[in-house]
């Protein structure tokens, strides 16, 4: 199998462009149902990025907003079933700070479907496939972060920002 172009923020057509998505999943539950999915030879498109963490309650919103600072195209994050969680209310917590986190990307004008969380019991393969699958043509067809630029905007209004803050500042002292 050929390996498709990893997204770069360097100027790709989308002719050759393909989404990378990194994917945070919980060691009891979804990290297990990829690797059934792996081992039951289910096909999942290969854009994805696994990061297997102990309970979807420890990816750290930093975790998520580092990925699409460093050329994500997406984020997933997969964790136990509400209820079932190895660690009685992690998943909670990651729904709480998944809720934040969307509000958060949309105040950066990241679209919403580039965050995603799912819940996968560890003998759902087939729905890490189907959801893996999901989440890249939706990415897909978003088409390319391009966060850099953000950052450039950002950057160059942070500084228009400055430079007022100091004019003021200057004219109060003079």
């Amino acid at each position: 199998m050929e390996d498709k172009p990893v997204a770069t923020d360097k100027l790709s057509t989308s002719r050759d462009w393909e989404p990378l998505i990194v994917a945070f999943f919980c060691n009891w539950c979804t990290y297990t149902a990829a690797d059934l999915a792996g081992v039951s030879r289910m096909g999942y498109d290969p854009n994805v990025r696994v990061i297997r963490v102990m309970c979807s309650g420890r990816v750290d919103p930093q975790f998520v907003l580092d990925a699409f600072a460093h050329g994500a195209d997406g984020v997933l994050i997969g964790g136990c079933h509400p209820g079932d969680c190895h660690y009685v209310e992690g998943n909670y917590k990651a729904l709480r700070r998944y809720l934040l986190l969307k509000r958060l990307l949309r105040e950066l004008g990241i679209e919403e479907g580039r965050l995603r969380l799912e819940w996968i019991a560890a003998s759902e393969g087939e729905k890490v496939s189907k959801t893996i699958n999901e989440m890249v043509e939706q990415v897909r067809a978003l088409g390319p972060l391009r966060l850099t630029r953000k950052f450039k905007e950002w950057d160059a209004e942070l500084a228009a920002l400055e430079a007022e803050a100091q004019s003021e500042e200057v004219a109060a002292h003079a």
